[in-house]
């Protein structure tokens, strides 16, 4: 029987046929040289049912292909085996669903707690002699890390290194430890100073950024070290407000100098 008839007995849509038979799954026992026409044995609709229910199961086309050459028997085994797949994901997917409150009151904690820890670093550091900043724009950082966490808060998103910023903001987490961009190959130092006392000694020679992705190194005396959360978290906030309305993304490590000296090293990523 032509295509048409084919697929008017198996309730189809020709095009479903020539799928088929692209993907060779259900090919026409004959195709006619000259028109070009497909014919196809009305016992080949058995195996047509059988492809259709198949993938209704979910069975992906490898799989259909050597099934639809294996006798019932072994289809009936292939679907008690896809139903005890698809069980045991309904059980995965009902213990998410029973932990997921869980999980997002316990995200939720820990955010209170890494902010707790970060404001009561800031409350307590003195940004004066390091910074040579005024209480009135301290105050200004503080309320802006402090949106920043409210923000986070709103949008259930949690960063790790201890810095909990939300994805729009363009001040990246800082953290008192070595950061990623150090030994990143696209990151180049633009601007180095060594064995300063204060960072407000040299500050002006780099406190204007272009727009553009940069990483803040520091190495420092163990002094400096103690308060390297609200450090790293200050000198974030002062060359975002120096930089105000800039296109760019700051990120700040802090680690303890090897030597007793402070160091310091501003990266910047060059594309290309």
């Amino acid at each position: 029987m032509t295509i048409k008839e084919f697929a008017k007995l198996c309730d189809c849509n020709p095009q479903t046929l020539r799928y088929y038979d692209s993907i060779d799954l259900l090919k026409p026992v004959n195709v006619d040289s000259w028109t070009g026409y497909r014919y196809y044995d009305e016992e080949q609709a058995v195996t047509f049912v059988k492809i259709k229910n198949l993938q209704k199961a979910g069975f992906s086309i490898d799989e259909i292909k050597e099934l639809v050459q294996k006798d019932d028997l072994a289809v009936a085994m292939a679907f008690e085996k896809k139903i005890d797949e698809a069980e045991t994901r309904l059980r995965e997917i009902r213990t998410i669903q029973r932990s997921y409150l869980t999980e997002i009151m316990n995200i939720k904690e820990k955010i209170s707690e890494v902010k707790n820890r970060i404001m009561g670093s800031i409350e307590a550091y003195d940004p004066t002699e390091e910074f040579g900043i005024e209480q009135k724009q301290y105050d200004d950082i503080r309320s802006n890390i402090e949106q920043c966490f409210a923000e986070v808060e709103q949008s259930d998103s949690f960063n790790k290194f201890g810095g909990m910023l939300p994805a729009s903001t363009d001040m990246s987490a800082a953290r008192p430890e070595t950061p990623g961009f150090v030994k990143d190959p696209t990151y180049k130092v633009i601007y180095e100073k060594h064995g300063w006392t204060n960072v407000k000694d040299f500050l002006p020679e780099f406190e204007n950024l272009e727009s553009g992705e940069y990483g803040l190194d520091f190495c420092v005396t163990e002094d400096k070290y103690k308060d390297s959360i609200a450090f790293s978290n200050t000198i974030l906030g002062v060359l975002l407000e120096k930089n105000e309305g800039k296109k760019k993304t700051l990120s700040c490590g802090v680690d303890k100098s090897a030597d007793g000296q402070n160091h310091f090293r501003l990266f910047k990523k060059v594309i290309g």
